[in-house]
């Protein structure tokens, strides 16, 4: 029989030196926090919260800050989950070409013949240009596949191509394309279409040709990067790009009580019909599990230089690509929007953000369902008039929080400096009166939500120092709030998370420095010493 006060549990009590609670009212920062049930009982002073439980045990997190739950809005836990069980080929585990290029090799060497190689998260600035003919080389017999960091774009080796069906006759997919040289031949690329219908189920149309992972290796991957992403601070994620095998993935993961990210979902347009049987909509589930709504695509990626442009790229020229016909998506728009639920569109450039305005603009116009907010996934190229548009509809931007500091000066010799000025616009958008949320898109880009508030905040390449985008800098506290109350705002749950204060869940995160008060510059190598979900430590030491 639990020991109760005024017929409640006794609480937990935690207290830090510092604690960021996010109040509504501008009243002072606790100094306790009282945690009971998987939620905050109370906030105040150490001694009041003692005279209120006495006797109740207390963690005391000494000279650290405690933060509300770091929530990713937009981020691929099902995708990361398949890609930890192959080779990472980012610019950090390999050292340029040569060793990704070795890394292929050892692990064709390792394989049993003719099966598939494969590798993510390359990155062909950092590392350098991987071709088809090199593939061929470093495994020869294998079929080889590596996806570019952006997601949007990938290389095949020969034998990767003969098991795809592709060959110099076969014609680009809608919304995609394979890559071609000089004299007209594959060169292996597989851009958008042509590398989403075989790598990810939630988006292909027909079944993937990649052999599929068990459920057990994929729940092991699973685990791995809840593991790694409560190690940074993640409470909470919205998957992004979801199928009905990863809704099963987690479902076990939670049937298991294995899942400790509380996760959000964006269901593929690809597979809505099966939700809409079923009656499943925006809400459906609860706080640890629960669909936010729908995802579809317009254009391509900004890392992979294809989004759709109004004006043309900085350095190699043309407008991007519209993945996603317009009325296809006025369709998709009106269906959601009709079933009054939540629809995401990714729409990276200019262009293409104003075509989901005009699809937004007339499903709300023909069906007004007043205070159902869609939202638009990177939102990455605005203007003044992009701004004005969102601001009139309540739609929600889920941009790139860290972009600016991944790739640095890369970005302003892709889209001009003036352009970089107006992309990932946390100011602007802040200023306009946008609801602004926290995204990594991970695989895409760092998942780190502590780099995305540096990013946020200084807006400089973290490898060669150049400024991307200053005019965009926001506040470390404005950050924070991006990362935690404006993330719960897109996916519906700003009643009880993203602050610490009595009757929100108690998402919290024990940081060894105060991200408000440090060195801009800084703030990504705060250490992250505990996180913890309902109350639950899931990372670290301490109660």
């Amino acid at each position: 029989m639990p020991v109760t006060y005024d017929d409640e549990t006794v609480p937990v009590l935690h207290r830090a030196a510092h604690i960021v609670a996010q109040h509504a009212d501008g009243r002072p920062e606790p100094e306790m926090l009282a945690v009971a049930d998987g939620r905050i009982r109370a906030t105040g002073t150490v001694a009041a919260l003692r005279d209120r439980f006495p006797g109740a045990p207390e963690a005391d997190h000494g000279d650290a800050t405690l933060v509300p739950g770091l929530n990713d809005a937009h981020i691929h836990l099902a995708i990361a989950a398949e890609d930890l069980l192959h080779l990472d080929l980012s610019a950090a585990a390999v050292a340029g070409t040569g060793g990704l290029l070795s890394a292929v090799a050892a692990e064709a060497a390792r394989a049993p013949a003719g099966s598939w190689v494969r590798g993510s998260r390359y990155d062909d600035v950092k590392t350098g240009r991987v071709t088809r003919t090199a593939l061929d080389h470093a495994a020869p017999g294998h079929p080889v596949l590596v996806v570019h960091v952006a997601g949007h774009w990938g290389v095949a080796n020969s034998a990767a191509l003969r098991a795809l069906g592709v060959d110099e006759d076969t014609p680009d997919p809608d919304g995609g394309a394979y890559g071609r040289d000089d004299t007209g031949r594959l060169d292996g690329r597989l851009v958008e279409r042509a590398l989403m219908n075989v790598v990810y189920p939630a988006t292909a149309r027909g079944a993937t040709a990649l052999p599929p992972s068990t459920a057990d290796d994929r729940l092991r991957g699973l685990l791995r990067a809840q593991e790694l992403w409560h190690a940074a601070g993640l409470t909470s994620v919205c998957d992004a790009l979801i199928a009905p095998d990863d809704i099963a993935l987690l479902q076990r993961a939670r049937t298991q009580d294995q899942l400790t990210l509380r996760v959000g979902m964006l269901l593929s347009i690809d597979h809505y019909e099966k939700a809409r049987a079923l009656g499943v909509g925006s809400g459906f589930g609860d706080d640890l599990l629960r669909l936010v709504g729908v995802k579809a695509f317009l254009d391509g990626a900004v890392g992979g230089r294809t989004c759709l442009l109004s004006e043309p790229f900085a350095d190699h020229g043309g407008h991007g690509l519209q993945t996603t016909p317009t009325e296809e998506l006025f369709a998709h728009v009106r269906t959601v929007h009709g079933d009054g639920n939540r629809i995401g569109v990714h729409a990276n450039g200019d262009a293409a953000i104003r075509l989901v305005l005009d699809a937004f603009e007339e499903a709300s116009r023909d069906l007004p369902r007043p205070g159902l907010r869609h939202r638009i996934e990177h939102c990455s190229v605005v203007d003044d008039g992009i701004l004005a548009r969102m601001r009139r509809l309540g739609a929600i931007a889920v941009p790139f929080a860290g972009y600016a500091a991944y790739h640095g000066g890369a970005l302003n010799d892709w889209y001009g400096p003036e352009r970089v000025d107006r992309m990932f616009a946390h100011r602007s958008f802040l200023d306009a009166g946008v609801t602004v949320a926290g995204s990594s898109d991970y695989p895409c880009g760092p998942y780190q939500p502590l780099l995305g508030l540096q990013s946020m905040v200084t807006r400089t390449g973290v490898d060669d120092g150049i400024a991307a985008g200053p005019a965009q800098a926001v506040t470390a506290a404005e950050a924070l709030r991006v990362f935690t109350l404006g993330s719960a705002e897109a996916e519906g749950t700003e009643t009880h998370k993203g602050r610490l204060a009595a009757g929100q869940l108690a998402d919290f995160v024990v940081l060894g420095d105060n991200p408000l008060t440090t060195d801009p510059f800084g703030i990504a190598a705060i250490p992250v010493r505990a996180t913890y979900v309902g109350g639950r430590r899931v990372h670290g030491t301490g109660e």
